[in-house]
C-alpha cells in the first residue's frame, strides 16, 4: 500500500469483522467489553513490560494471584485450585494463571501431565533423573503414551497431543447419552488402549462441548479411573471454556463440587462468555509443582533475587510462553464493574435466551425438530423433509448431569423419508438465511443429523432478537421447502 487510505476506508474494513450484532448467533461468544472497553485495553497494553519472572513487575504477578483467586471463588471451585494464601487450609499447592487460548491451555496441561507420568515411572524404576540414563528411559517411555477424548471434544486436545509427540483416541458418543463421555464408553476405550501396548495419561473431559454444549459425565468418570491402580495416575483435565462460565450462578456450582477430588485441572475462557476481551484464559490447576516440573527452565538472567525471604510466583513456569501480557488488569476492571451479580445477570439471561428459542422451535414441529438442547444457551434443529411427518410425542434424552433440566435432549421424531434429505434441506436453509445477511448461524453434523446451531449467548442478544431470529429461520424454511416442492411437482409433469 503506497499511500494510507482515507479513515472511512479503514473504518468500513473494521466494521466487516465484528462478532458485536445481537444477530451473531453462530458461535459461542467472543466479548467486547463494555463499557469502558477502550479504556481497559489501552491501559491493559500501556503496559509495556515484558513480565518473565515476578522482579521485572510484581504487580502484574501479585494481581494475577488475587484475581485468579476471585475467580475461583466465584465459580465455586474446590479449595484446591485456590492458591496457599486464600485457601482455606492455607497449605494448598494449586492456583491459577491467566493465558491466551484454551488450545494454548490444554498443550501447557497435556505437556505438564506427559512429564508427571514418565518421570514417576523412570523414578519407580530406580533412574536418577539428569543422568544419560534417565534421558534415555523417558524418551522411550513418551513412544507408547495416547492421550483421551471423545469425538466430541474439542480439536484443540488431538492438536495439544500432536504438539506434545503423543498419540491420541477419541471414545465414540451416542445421540441417547447426549453426546456425552460415560463411564463405560471411557472404560472400553482405556482397555482397548491397553490391549494395543498403550499407555493412557491425560484425558480431556468437557463441560459445553463445542457442538452441542454436551456435560460429561463426570461421576462416571472418576469412579472408572478408580478401578486400576494405573487409571488413578492419568491426568484428568477439565476443558469448561464456554460453558464453565456457567459456574458463576449457584444453580450450576454443584458440577464444580466435582472437581474437588480426581481432577488435575480446569479451564474457562472468560473472553467466551464472561465479558473479558479477547484475549483471557483461566487455567487452575490443583498442584502447581507438575507444571514447573515440566516446564520450569531458569538461567541466570532469569532468577529472581537471591535477598527475597519468601518464595514468589513465576508465571513463565506455568506455560509455555516466557513474556507475558498483563492480563490480570483487564480482569480486575470488569470484575470491578460489574461485580459478581452482574456477571450472574449475564449469564442467566443467555441461558432464558436459550430456552426461549427452544419454545418457540417446539411451536412449529412441523418445520423443525430440536436434536439437542437447550443447553447453557446453545440449541441445534435440523428442518423436517418434505414427506415427513411431525412426531406425536418427545422424549427428552438427559446429559447425565444430574437436577438440571437445562441439559443436551434429542426428540425422537419419525424416520427420513422425504424425498430430498433433511442434510440437505437443513444445509440449504442455514446457507440462505447466512446470504441474506440479517441473522448469522452456523450448521454441524451432530449423531448423523446436519443441524443449525443457535448460540443465545450473545451479550447484546435480546429476547426480542432471539424472537426475530426464530421468525427469519421460520421464513426461509417455509421458503425452501416452497422451492422444493414446486420443483418435485415440475419433474413430476415431465415424467
Amino acid at each position: 500500500m503506497e499511500q494510507n487510505p482515507p479513515g472511512h476506508r479503514v473504518q468500513n474494513h473494521a466494521r466487516a469483522d465484528q462478532w458485536q450484532s445481537p444477530k451473531f448467533m453462530a458461535y459461542f461468544p467472543c466479548r467486547r467489553d463494555v463499557p469502558f472497553h477502550p479504556r481497559r485495553t489501552v491501559l491493559s497494553s500501556l503496559h509495556r513490560c515484558r513480565r518473565f519472572n515476578w522482579l521485572c513487575s510484581p504487580a502484574c504477578t501479585e494481581l494475577e494471584i488475587i484475581v485468579m483467586d476471585w475467580m475461583a471463588q466465584a465459580l465455586g471451585l474446590p479449595d484446591c485450585f485456590l492458591s496457599a494464601a486464600s485457601s482455606k487450609s492455607g497449605k494448598s499447592t494449586g492456583g491459577g494463571t491467566i493465558q491466551g487460548t484454551a488450545s494454548e491451555i490444554v498443550a501447557t496441561v497435556i505437556v505438564a501431565a506427559r512429564e508427571r507420568h514418565v518421570r514417576d515411572k523412570a523414578l519407580a524404576e530406580g533412574l536418577v533423573e539428569g543422568t544419560p540414563e534417565w534421558e534415555d528411559r523417558t524418551m522411550e517411555l513418551r513412544t507408547r503414551l495416547v492421550a483421551v477424548g471423545t469425538d466430541q471434544t474439542h480439536s484443540c486436545t488431538a492438536k495439544g497431543a500432536r504438539i506434545a509427540g503423543v498419540r491420541y483416541r477419541a471414545i465414540p458418543t451416542r445421540l441417547e447419552d447426549g453426546l456425552a463421555m460415560t463411564g463405560d464408553g471411557l472404560r472400553k476405550m482405556l482397555e482397548q488402549c491397553e490391549r494395543e501396548g498403550l499407555e493412557p495419561f491425560y484425558l480431556t473431559a468437557t463441560m459445553g462441548t463445542t457442538n452441542s454444549c454436551a456435560i460429561d459425565r463426570f461421576s462416571e468418570i472418576k469412579a472408572v479411573l478408580k478401578e486400576k491402580e494405573a487409571w488413578q495416575k492419568i491426568w484428568v483435565h477439565i476443558d469448561g471454556a464456554y460453558a464453565g462460565s456457567a459456574l458463576v450462578t449457584e444453580e450450576w456450582q454443584h458440577i464444580a463440587q466435582e472437581f474437588a477430588e480426581g481432577v488435575d485441572s480446569f479451564m474457562v475462557n472468560l473472553s467466551k462468555w464472561l465479558l473479558v476481551n479477547f484475549d483471557a484464559s483461566l487455567l487452575y490447576v490443583s498442584n502447581s509443582i507438575h507444571l514447573t516440573n515440566a516446564l520450569d527452565i531458569t538461567p541466570a538472567y532469569l532468577r529472581n533475587p537471591s535477598s527475597l525471604t519468601t518464595p514468589v510466583t513465576d508465571f513463565r513456569n506455568w506455560g509455555i510462553p516466557l513474556g507475558r501480557r498483563f492480563r490480570a488488569l483487564k480482569v480486575w476492571f470488569v470484575m470491578r464493574t460489574y461485580g459478581l451479580s452482574g456477571m450472574k445477570a449475564h449469564i442467566r439471561k443467555g441461558i432464558k435466551n436459550g430456552v426461549v428459542f427452544s419454545n418457540l422451535t417446539k411451536t412449529r414441529p412441523d418445520l423443525f425438530e430440536i436434536v439437542t438442547g437447550p443447553s447453557i444457551g446453545l440449541t441445534t434443529v435440523r428442518v423436517r423433509g418434505l414427506d415427513e411427518a411431525s412426531p406425536a410425542s418427545t422424549a427428552s434424552l438427559t446429559n447425565g448431569t444430574s437436577g438440571l433440566n437445562d441439559g443436551v435432549a434429542k426428540t425422537v421424531g419419525s424416520k427420513d423419508t422425504s424425498t430430498i434429505s433433511t442434510q440437505a434441506l437443513t444445509q440449504k436453509v442455514c446457507e440462505k438465511i447466512n446470504a441474506g445477511g440479517e441473522l448469522f448461524l452456523t450448521s454441524s453434523v451432530i449423531g448423523g443429523y446436519t443441524v443449525i446451531r443457535v448460540v443465545s449467548g450473545n451479550p447484546l442478544a435480546q429476547e426480542k432478537y432471539v424472537r426475530q431470529a426464530f421468525e427469519v429461520l421460520v421464513k426461509v424454511t417455509e421458503e425452501v421447502l416452497a422451492e422444493e416442492r414446486k420443483k418435485m411437482q415440475g419433474q413430476s409433469l415431465r415424467n
